[in-house]
């Protein structure tokens, strides 16, 4: 079976729109979270999130078929990060070619622009609609931008499954390589939906912190007794999955091996998971098991980027599945939700997730559950609280799970081959 690895990683996100940057920041446990600018939103019940600023929109216009003009915020992250994923593998930035495909995933790219062109339609009339309205709101935009700004001819398309979306977007490129159907896959995710419509959406099915305004940086609070819910961000992490007969054959390097990825349903509740995370274990343990791993022999030589969405429902629910898979072993586990520094970026959210256990594995560095200082009964594992700490894993378990029920747990690996494993972080 050929095996995969990631050979590239790009960011943009409320802690930086680069590796360096975003990775530095939060093994530092600071937090991107802050009064929002972007929109007007003073009359909203929640006006703070994870808000990206100062991109450079010279990494996304890079040739005549693409323009920041003629795309949504998601589109562009996706290309500003899948620009900075590629560099950092070391491949092309043009005319890729037909051995390289595109997934990405994306809850809700576009909605900026729907909000927008809507309320143009009905202050303005029909005719001053934008006819880019469609282009730039469909969820295939962002692969499709990515494709033309970096001449990738493989397969292209979207993922959705709310905050899973990237988790099945990062299984669909494993298994795309692993039938031989192409070289290397752009992939990730991207989301874009903090604006007003989004926000108020959230607010009112009660599920975002509503308390915090005055306090931004506080508001994100996984696992603590005292979390009120999540605050949303936005951004992108793209990365490159390649197998290991490209990547031996160019001599390119890698941050971590992909072994499995799996996903269920809950079949329970369209908004609310499953308390006790039945369809979440079952994901877990499927991927632990076709990554040939015993979860007995490797609880304290792993960590866990949770979901960890700072919710009632959640935490409780992700600390049950864990304690159902490991058994008194998951004490031993190290567990971070790097949402309270990021905030939620719902469809992005497992793939900047994969970045930071990737770069956790190559750095040594655990990053911390920050805001976390009043313990609950109910979460009793170790959520590295509030500092990043060194510890060094062979593995990481990166699970997310979606609104519709949507579970997804990815399994990825240390490299340990001297000829492949990449040394800067």
């Amino acid at each position: 079976m050929q095996r995969i690895f990631i050979s590239g990683i790009g960011v943009v996100s409320c802690l930086g729109n680069d590796r360096r940057t975003f990775w530095n920041n939060i093994i530092n446990s600071q937090c991107g979270i802050d009064r929002l600018a972007l929109h007007d939103t003073t009359d909203l019940e929640v006006n703070i999130g994870g808000e990206v600023r100062d991109l450079n929109e010279a990494r996304i216009n890079v040739n005549d078929l693409v323009s920041t003009r003629k795309m949504d915020r998601a589109s562009q992250f996706a290309v500003h990060a899948a620009h900075e994923a590629l560099e950092d593998a070391g491949l092309p930035t043009k005319d890729i070619g037909e051995n390289a495909a595109v997934i990405i995933g994306a809850g809700l790219a576009g909605l900026e622009t729907y909000e927008f062109q809507m309320e143009r339609m009905l202050t303005k009339g029909p005719s001053r609609v934008s006819p880019f309205t469609i282009p730039m709101l469909m969820p295939n935009a962002p692969p499709g931008n990515i494709s033309l700004a970096f001449g990738a001819r493989g397969t292209c398309y979207t993922t959705s499954s709310a905050c899973s979306s990237s988790g099945h977007s990062m299984i669909d490129a494993m298994e795309y390589l692993r039938r031989g159907d192409a070289d290397f896959v752009i992939t990730g995710g991207t989301e874009a939906s903090l604006t007003r419509l989004g926000i108020s959406s959230f607010v009112n099915m009660k599920a975002m912190n509503k308390t915090m305004n005055d306090r931004p940086k506080e508001s994100m609070r996984p696992f603590d007794a005292d979390r009120g819910g999540f605050i949303m961000a936005e951004g992108a992490s793209v990365l490159i999955f390649e197998t290991e007969e490209h990547l031996r054959k160019r001599g390119g390097k890698a941050w971590a091996e992909v072994l499995s990825g799996r996903s269920t349903s809950d079949s329970y509740h369209l908004v609310q998971p499953d308390p006790e995370g039945r369809q979440a274990v079952k994901a877990i343990n499927a991927a632990l098991q076709k990554a040939g791993l015993n979860s007995a022999e490797i609880a304290d030589d792993t960590y866990v980027n949770a979901h960890g969405t700072s919710t009632n429902f959640n935490d409780s629910m992700e600390t049950v599945a864990l304690k159902s898979v490991f058994g008194e072993d998951a004490y031993k586990l190290h567990i971070s939700s790097t949402k309270g520094m990021l905030g939620h970026m719902i469809g992005a959210a497992c793939a900047i997730e994969m970045s930071a256990c990737v770069l956790a594995m190559n750095s040594g560095i655990l990053p911390p559950t920050i805001n976390y200082t009043t313990p609950d009964p109910a979460c009793d594992l170790n959520y590295i609280p509030n500092k990043a700490i060194k510890k060094q894993v062979k593995y990481c378990i990166n699970n997310s799970f979606g609104f519709g029920g949507h579970n997804v747990s990815l399994v990825v690996a240390r490299v340990d081959d001297e000829t492949l494993k990449r040394t800067d972080v």
